[in-house]
């Protein structure tokens, strides 16, 4: 009988537990490659269900050749147009408690830009004459021309620029704590973007969303609306014209650091007191009227969406600030 060298026995012994870790790394590859495949396969069967529960809401007018989103509501003589921050999934939805106070004294009409709610895609690029220009061909079709320009967040960008290009038509400028051009967002890197994508389509977005805190929990909608504010979200965030808005921001930003508003537009902001990343936020918007004839600041105690639950201040003031440059 042969006795195996001490060789031999050492590698067999170092071998057992060298084939128990390859079988465990193998067992926990597989276990991930399941997983992606399951976290996709769920995204991909959730898109196509809430395709079909989206319900429709407001009209379609044809912008550039496709169709834009438009929320109506009121027969007040004077008009107020609405135009969302970015990112914001369904704007005439989000709007709702802002549009309520408001539609009982204006006729109030919230634009769903491309990529927003319910409204097409474009590959147009997303740069400020762009958006404003296809906001304008919208309200043009509509027949209407002279309007109150509401903007939140980003669209305090889009605003200054279109106040500048649309003078006669606009009566009023009102910030919803707008963006203010010379307290500019970070340039985004293209890598960022592709990782973006990445997290969108594997359904990971998703998947985060569901394992965070909802964020409309707390929001005044009814259950219906915040279901359908849920499946807009899934089917808007990080869409192409959303990311090349994204990869335009900081230009459109640069574009727009020296451009003042018109002298003669009144102009009110309504802007939280209490900004969580800059002290210049409160001092930003007063530089912006300083110059202005009808100038105002108001600052609310409430965070970024302040339109959400502040609603009836932010209309109650704004009657007040029209009636007193009449």
């Amino acid at each position: 009988m042969r006795v195996k060298p001490k060789e031999e026995v050492i590698k067999k012994r170092m071998g057992k537990p060298l084939a128990i870790i390859l079988k465990s790394l193998g067992a926990i590859a597989i276990a991930i490659v399941l997983f992606l495949a399951i976290v996709f396969i769920v995204n991909v069967i959730c898109n196509k269900s809430e395709q079909g529960k989206i319900e429709s809401y407001g009209q379609s007018v044809t912008v550039d050749g496709k169709n834009m989103n438009v929320l109506i509501q009121g027969k007040g003589e004077e008009t107020v147009v609405i135009l969302p921050g970015f990112g914001t999934a369904a704007p005439a939805l989000d709007f709702k408690p802002l549009v309520e106070e408001l539609s009982p004294f204006y006729k109030v009409v919230v634009i769903e830009p491309f990529g927003y709610g319910l409204s097409d895609q474009t590959e147009k690029e997303r740069s400020t004459e762009n958006i404003v220009s296809e906001i304008h061909e919208a309200l043009q079709s509509l027949h209407i021309d002279r309007y109150i320009l509401m903007g939140h967040s980003i669209s305090g960008i889009y605003g200054l620029d279109y106040v500048n290009k649309y003078e006669n038509e606009v009566s009023a400028f009102v910030g919803l704590d707008s963006s203010v051009p010379t307290i500019s967002e970070r340039k985004i890197e293209s890598s960022e973007l592709e990782t973006v994508k990445l997290l969108k389509k594997s359904g990971f977005s998703r998947l985060v969303m569901k394992l965070g805190t909802d964020p409309l929990a707390a929001l005044p909608y009814d259950d219906k609306t915040k279901e359908q504010m849920r499946m807009l979200l899934h089917k808007n965030m990080y869409n192409p014209s959303q990311l090349n808005e994204i990869e335009n921001m900081y230009s459109n930003f640069k574009a727009s650091e020296n451009v003042t508003f018109p002298k003669n537009i009144p102009v009110i902001f309504f802007i939280q007191a209490n900004h969580p990343a800059t002290d210049r936020w409160i001092p930003g918007h007063k530089e912006q009227i300083k110059d202005s004839v009808y100038g105002k600041v108001m600052l609310l105690e409430d965070g970024h969406y302040l339109y959400r639950t502040k609603a009836k201040e932010i209309v109650k003031n704004l009657r007040g600030f029209m009636n007193e440059i009449k």
